[in-house]
């Protein structure tokens, strides 16, 4: 039953036998989305605000999309800009559901791998929790002065009233077109939201687009940095557990990274169960993977993913953050 349900998403990108033997479930899983909708449009079930602009960055189809990268962008351009920035997330992956605040000591079974590299990039304050409500009333208890609180994920989590939407779309777009178990869609597409963008390919024409590249710096365990050229022509082995892992692969190829053994792992991957192949080899991973990485392998070498939105997606940023900024 597993490793069925591993293969369904390869039968997403098109319609077929399998997405009519599903659809009866689909069909349950929409009239449950349409009640819920209801029940927060009459007011049965409640959306909380809090004091802060809240910016939540999410997609419509299931697995990772770019949110993380995404909302690492928008952290560091509030950042820039002398705002004081808070996130909050579910923190996929961890073993606990209960609220956390990410600290130096945290770990990535406990508080998520994707808050734990926001909390080391960003040195913001981040907190962890199934409930996004409570995460960010806690956060801005502790840091009252925080003027903008984005929420990596979250856009079908209703609860919290938002003042900005962006929704992500990757080279999968919305696939099949079709809602869960039948297709990717965790609710119907199009839907409203302030913005979208495309993190890879663009696979229709509304939203703007992004660029992610391969950055030309080293980083190790102990934050030293070192030329990325400086391995070029050198055997070097790759892993990666991130949601596109031969996309990371094929730019180290392309920037003259000879690999010698490539492993491409599953998103979130925790690497209890994996070991280097060729110990003697420098290993290579992306930030993602490192903070899980360096507690069994300080050797590792992570190496950045840039990414960034295209300079129109800003400036319709900004225009809705003027529009909406309600912080005090």
């Amino acid at each position: 039953m597993n490793r069925w349900l591993q293969r369904l998403p390869s039968y997403w990108q098109s319609t077929n036998a399998v997405t009519y033997l599903l659809w009866p479930i689909e069909c349950l899983y929409r009239f449950a989305l349409f009640v819920r909708q209801v029940l927060y449009a009459t007011g049965l079930f409640k959306s909380y605000s809090v004091n802060a602009t809240v910016i939540v960055v999410g997609n419509v189809v299931v697995g990772g999309g770019g949110k993380t990268p995404l909302t690492l962008a928008i952290v560091q351009r509030l950042l820039d800009q002398g705002h004081k920035v808070g996130v909050v997330s579910r923190g996929y992956g961890r073993k606990s559901k209960a609220l956390q605040f990410v600290n130096a000591q945290s770990l990535p079974h406990e508080v998520g791998d994707e808050p734990l590299l926001i909390f080391q990039k960003c040195k913001v304050p981040v907190v962890v929790s199934a409930n996004r409500v409570e995460a960010a009333t806690q956060l801005l208890r502790q840091f009252p002065d925080t003027q903008f609180l984005i929420c990596d994920d979250g856009l079908q989590h209703l609860s919290l009233k938002r003042d900005i939407e962006i929704c992500v779309m990757d080279a999968m777009g919305i696939g099949n077109g079709h809602l869960l178990p039948a297709g990717p869609l965790r609710e119907a597409w199009p839907r409203q939201c302030d913005l979208l963008l495309h993190t890879q390919t663009r696979t229709f024409t509304e939203g703007f687009e992004s660029k992610r590249e391969l950055g030309q710096t080293l980083i190790s365990k102990d934050g030293q940095l070192s030329p990325l050229n400086q391995l070029a022509g050198l055997p070097v082995e790759v892993v990666s557990g991130i949601a596109k892992p031969q996309a990371f692969i094929k730019m180290l190829e392309d920037a003259n990274i000879r690999i010698q053994v490539a492993t491409a792992l599953p998103d979130h991957h925790d690497f209890s169960s994996w070991a280097p192949k060729q110990p003697n080899l420098s290993l290579l991973c992306t930030e993602k993977d490192a903070v899980k990485l360096w507690a069994q392998y300080p050797n590792a070498i992570a190496v950045p993913l840039i990414f960034e939105p295209e300079q129109a997606f800003w400036i319709e940023f900004e225009a809705l953050i003027r529009s909406v900024q309600r912080y005090h």
